[in-house]
């Protein structure tokens, strides 16, 4: 890479090393950044694009995914919307419709799937069958898997299985082994499991009675029952789609006693309460659920204190016809996201100020890329990384509609929804894969990245 002379010059305004946003512009040659003047114009480039007092930002990490848990997705439309949401590369979840990701097999052809559709980079996550497929995870791991999925509850016993807690530790003990993280959806299924049944059995009809049905101890039981086991077995650890400040609090005191743990949260506990749930009914039915105005509060002041790692997506693009049952427990659960990830969690910082802006931006882009192993390619705008790059004009305000949006999904939690800021282009690699109104990437463009180790959090 030659930083007198550039494929490509990108200016705007670029973070500062003390977090403030400055003009300046990115030099790019080869796919990667080449290096970062501020003296616009100075060093020749083949090609420049100014996008004047625009942020010029990492592209996403988006560190939670589900491209093919329903089959009218799939990796095409839910890395289009990734595109034009800024986000460069997802981390894709391993439940998909025709069969959880557990083996070497499974894992192959996803990569195949993955490599032929993209149009934004990829990292997969496999997952291990309950009743010993924990054996199977340095395989996985070698052929390129940034990590595994493991679920506390029993969403589904054949797509997305429980993992009982005896077994947990052997899956954590094997994770370790295979030098990856796993990832966790921590939720108590005893306590759930009962409350489903008494609350679908009183109130069906109910929206509420879905958060009911998880109260805020089914979650941090679930939360203290992966963080000891993994401390207990020396494993890295990931906490996916928290919905409480408790949990934060719980995962950051084990993170001060020495473990390897980081912690997702979602735009939409980040956006929504409970009290959306009147209008929206199953379409805001989630797992964990949306909590209350106080705990929406919490998040976000943790979130700027330091102490959430992540914000991820969750996509999880279900049809409108799997989430408009009256009865609110034979809907599907997960809100589709990956396009709306930027602009919802952004809009909210911007409202609040600069720490909350440079936090999000942080939880959106480096931590993610250093918790799966990917931060030698992705998360920063470095000399060497990707020139992965999302534009965010946070001076043009969007309406949010499903109409213009890029997902199968074909609704959005956000509809008619005001918020601060566009995504004006997407870069992934060098190359321009969202132009501000339209996708100039192809299928195909999408690579998949494979880590560096378990990664670590973000220090």
């Amino acid at each position: 890479m030659d930083a007198n002379h550039a494929d490509l010059a990108v200016a705007g305004r670029l973070r500062t090393a003390s977090g403030a946003y400055e003009r300046g512009e990115l030099l790019i040659s080869g796919g990667r950044i080449a290096g970062r003047s501020a003296d616009i114009g100075r060093v020749p480039a083949a090609a420049r694009m100014d996008f004047g007092a625009a942020l010029v930002l990492p592209g996403l990490v988006d560190a939670h995914v589900h491209s093919l848990s329903h089959p009218g997705e799939g990796i095409a439309a839910a890395t289009a919307a990734a595109a034009a949401g800024g986000v460069t590369t997802i981390v894709e979840m391993p439940f998909d419709a025709d069969g959880p990701v557990n083996t070497p097999d499974r894992l192959r052809r996803k990569r195949d799937r993955a490599e032929e559709a993209a149009h934004v980079d990829v990292a997969l996550l496999a997952t291990l069958a309950p009743g010993g497929g924990w054996r199977a995870a340095e395989e996985l791991a070698g052929l390129g898997a940034c990590g595994f999925k493991a679920s506390l509850f029993d969403t589904d016993p054949v797509r997305f299985p429980r993992i009982d807690d005896a077994e947990l530790l052997e899956v954590l003990a094997a994770v370790a082994g295979a030098d990856r993280v796993l990832c966790v959806h921590a939720e108590n299924n005893e306590i759930v499991k009962s409350l489903i049944g008494r609350e679908r059995a009183a109130a069906p009809d109910d929206p509420r009675a879905h958060g009911r049905s998880r109260p805020p101890v089914s979650e941090t039981l679930g939360v203290l029952t992966a963080l000891e086991s993994a401390l207990d077995r020396g494993a890295s650890l990931h906490l996916c789609h928290l919905s409480l400040p408790r949990s934060v609090d719980l995962v950051r005191y084990y993170a001060e006693q020495g473990l390897d743990v980081t912690l997702e949260t979602c735009p939409h506990y980040l956006a929504c309460t409970e009290d959306d749930m009147a209008a929206q009914r199953g379409r805001l039915k989630i797992n964990p659920p949306l909590r209350d105005e106080r705990a929406r509060e919490g998040l976000w002041r943790r979130l700027e204190a330091g102490a959430v790692d992540i914000i991820g997506s969750d996509h999880a693009p279900w049809p409108a016809r799997f989430k408009d049952h009256e009865d609110v427990f034979a809907n599907h659960s997960g809100v589709p996201g990956v396009e709306t990830l930027l602009p919802i969690a952004l809009s909210g910082a911007l409202e609040r100020g600069p720490d909350a802006l440079n936090a999000a931006v942080d939880a959106l882009t480096r931590a993610p890329a250093h918790r799966f192993g990917l931060a030698h390619r992705k998360g920063a705008l470095e000399v060497g990384r990707d020139a992965d790059i999302a534009v965010f004009d946070p001076a043009a305000d969007t309406v949010l509609r499903a109409a213009a949006m890029h997902s199968n999904a074909g609704w959005t939690p956000y509809e008619g929804r005001r918020v601060r800021g566009r995504v004006a282009a997407t870069l992934s690699r060098g190359a321009v894969v969202w132009d501000g109104d339209k996708l100039a990437g192809a299928r195909g463009h999408g690579h998949v990245i494979e880590p560096q180790g378990a990664g670590r959090r973000a220090g």
